[in-house]
Order: C-alpha cells, then structure tokens, then sequence
C-alpha cells in the first residue's frame, strides 16, 4: 500500500512539475516582486533605516523570503483550483490511485517550486552585500524553518483551491500572507513600532519565523527564537492540514453523491 502511494505521488508530483516549467512565467512573476523589493529597500529606504545589522541587506533577506514563500503558495492553490473545475480533481478519483497522493502531488510540487525561488533570491541577495558567518548546521536548520514554513501555508492554500467558486477566490487568501511580513520585524525592529502595531507585531508568526531565520543566518546563538518559530509552523500546519482533508472528504463524498 505504502509502495503504491509513493509511485502514485511521483506520477502526481510529476505531473505538477511538469505544467510549472511550461509555464516558467509564474515562478518568474514570484521570484521578480521580491527582488524588486529587496533592491528598493535595500537602494532606495536602506539608508535611512536604522536595524543595528551589519547590513540593511542581512537584516531584510529573511523577510524578503517569507514574502517570496507566501506569493508562491497561491499558484498551489490555483493549479489545484483548475483541476478542481477543470474535473481532473474528480476523474482522479475513478482512477486505481490513492485519493491523497492527488493533494500531496501539488503540495511538493509547491515545496519545490519555492525552493526555487528562495534559491534565486539568495543568489541576487550576494552581490548586494548579503554574507553569513553561520556553519552548514544553521543553515539546515534556517531551511528546515523555511520548508516547514512553506510546508504549513501550502496546506493553507490547498483550502481555497478545494472550496473556491472562482479563481479570485483561490487567489484572495495569499493577500494576507504578503501582508503578515510587513507589519513584523522583516524591514524594522518592533521596538520603534507605536504601541499597538508593536503589540501585533510581536505576537504573529512572521516576526517568530524572521528572527529564528535571521539569527541562524548571522551565526548567532538561536535563545527562544527557533522554538517560537517552529511552535508557529507545526500549529499553522496542523491546522491547515485537519481543515484541508476535511474540505477534500466534503468534496469527495459531494462528488460521489451527485454520481
């Protein structure tokens, strides 16, 4: 059974994988917007942002990723949206394959293609001044961090690509990812933050996910910071994942019925 699952999983990440590169457009369009946006900050605001860091561009990567992961995971939700309405999802499900390598096929598929993309954005981020002191160690586990943080919001994503009526709708939840890094520590320290926007700040996932990256990423020694981090990653996983297999049970057994 287990045998059965992997092979079916290759054939589904294989798929997946195969309508990424010949529509190289996407990882194009989620790998430019934070380029961009690490050469504006680091160009044009770097300057005038006081962070204590060595580099504004050390500083700034780690959230430059985050934003980079969470514009990613919506093609997740949209690739699944088009099987879904394209009825691939549902002639899957007639086939002699197991029901979930479907959703796990999309969900590497996503691992992938963001692995991509960070990679990209770290190779622009050298000639900018980016350089770690940190050993193979905190680097696996900067990555590790990354991937489970990838990991947690594409099982986010696979919600809307299950339930959504229209492709705005798949697309509508990554809006708020984007938007989690910017209100964080990502660009500026939460201290000169005003006291609310400190309070929210503080207490979301980004900010966690950002400093344990960041500290990891400089060689510093970790504290709290990567426990926070992964506390975050396991509970947004844990939840997106039991929501996710309970909207795809709905779909399969709507879909059963109407047969």
């Amino acid at each position: 059974m287990k045998s059965r699952f992997f092979s079916d999983l290759g054939v589904m990440f294989g798929r997946s994988m195969r309508h990424v590169f010949r529509s190289m457009d996407t990882v194009i369009t989620v790998t430019l917007m934070p380029i961009a946006m690490m050469l504006l900050f680091v160009y044009v605001f770097g300057g005038a942002i006081q962070t204590g860091a060595a580099g504004y561009v050390n500083y700034l990567l780690p959230g430059i990723l985050l934003i980079a992961i969470a514009s990613g995971v919506s093609y997740a939700a949209f690739r699944l949206f088009a099987d879904v309405q394209g009825g691939i999802f549902e002639r899957f499900r007639s086939l002699p394959i197991a029901r979930s390598a479907v959703l796990w096929g999309h969900v590497l598929t996503s691992l992938v293609s963001n692995a991509i993309s960070v990679a990209v954005i770290l190779l622009v981020a050298l000639p900018m001044g980016f350089r770690s002191s940190a050993g193979i160690l905190p680097w696996l586990a900067a990555a590790g961090i990354l991937a489970l943080f990838t990991l947690a919001l594409t099982w986010v994503a696979v919600i809307p690509g299950l339930t959504a009526r229209t492709v705005d709708g798949a697309n509508a939840f990554s809006y708020p990812l984007i938007f989690l890094p910017l209100v964080s520590s990502a660009f500026v320290p939460t201290r000169t933050m005003p006291g609310p926007v400190r309070a929210f700040a503080e207490h979301q996932p980004a900010t966690a996910i950002v400093d344990a990256v960041r500290v990891l990423l400089a060689g510093r020694p970790v504290g709290s910071d990567i426990w926070a981090a992964l506390a975050w990653c396991a509970g947004i996983l844990l939840a997106a994942y039991l929501f996710a297999m309970r909207a795809y049970r709905r779909r399969a057994s709507g879909a059963a019925a109407r047969a």
